[in-house]
């Protein structure tokens, strides 16, 4: 998709900087140009601080999704989710995060998990980071208890894995 939303935005690097804000929050651009969070309307100030850019950038790529339709299609259909990773050790969870060796193989999501389910763990959340977006991708997983020390060496066993934190 980077390629694709890349093609889009090419000459206009504030722009990108935009979309991927959108993207990475999950807000979407409604048919009126307003970003959203939800039903929450997002000021155009608050999305250009955070990619800091200018914020008639913000206006001019929310121009630019609604006047072509792959974008349009795209970004206004974005949603957010509640992520659990912040408050997982206060509600008792186990929080793990996998750096992968190379995030675009597939299997890694169906490896971690089947060795967290056959130490007779449940997986409460599993977040993967978008390896087109991201930097430096990595899979956060929250289990239903902490997670025991023999698991953790198991996951680093994984050719797929790279490292793996606890928190």
């Amino acid at each position: 998709m980077r390629a694709k939303v890349r093609r889009f935005f090419k000459g206009n690097p504030a722009q990108l900087k935009v979309a991927r804000v959108l993207y990475k929050y999950g807000f979407r651009v409604s048919e009126n140009g307003d970003i959203l969070c939800g039903d929450i309307r997002i000021p155009a100030v608050q999305i250009a601080e955070e990619a800091s850019v200018d914020r008639r950038a913000v206006d001019a790529t929310s121009e630019t999704i609604l006047n072509n339709e792959e974008l349009r299609e795209i970004f206004s259909n974005l949603r957010p989710v509640p992520f659990l990773k912040g408050i997982a050790r206060p509600l008792g969870l186990g929080l793990i995060e996998i750096i992968p060796t190379d995030a675009t193989q597939a299997g890694i999501i169906s490896e971690v998990t089947n060795v967290i389910s056959d130490q007779g763990l449940s997986v409460r959340q599993s977040i993967a980071d978008d390896p087109y977006f991201t930097a430096q991708p990595k899979l956060t997983i929250i289990t239903t208890e902490l997670i025991p020390g023999e698991v953790v060496e198991e996951l680093r066993e994984l050719p797929s894995v790279k490292s793996v934190v606890v928190y």
